[in-house]
């Protein structure tokens, strides 16, 4: 399945908007992780991750983003994770993973 990681710097709202689609994992987390820890690194603010149409996360892909959220609250700010699938939500809650990203 193809993944794609589109990420826009909201300048009226001073927070990264990104936009996955496809899978987070073993994969590609390693990259996803880099990725996302040199946009947080260059503009420090919230970021939203709009989840709508990313299909499956495993545990790389959990842990890249924990990593992220790590970054980010460093910061003072906090990363929201919204418009999860069914199956990716159950996979943050049963983790407890729902407590430490904000979920909408």
């Amino acid at each position: 399945m193809d993944f794609q990681l589109k990420p826009e710097y909201n300048s009226e709202k001073n927070c990264w908007e990104i936009a996955v689609k496809g899978e987070i994992d073993i994969y590609n987390s390693s990259n996803v992780k880099d990725y996302l820890s040199n946009i947080v690194q260059e503009r420090p603010c919230d970021v939203y991750m709009d989840c709508s149409e990313l299909e499956y996360i495993d545990s790389t892909g959990l842990g890249a983003l924990v990593a992220i959220v790590k970054k980010v609250k460093n910061n003072g700010s906090n990363m929201y994770i919204l418009n999860t699938k069914p199956n990716v939500e159950k996979v943050f809650k049963i983790t407890n993973l729902d407590k430490v990203f904000i979920m909408k």
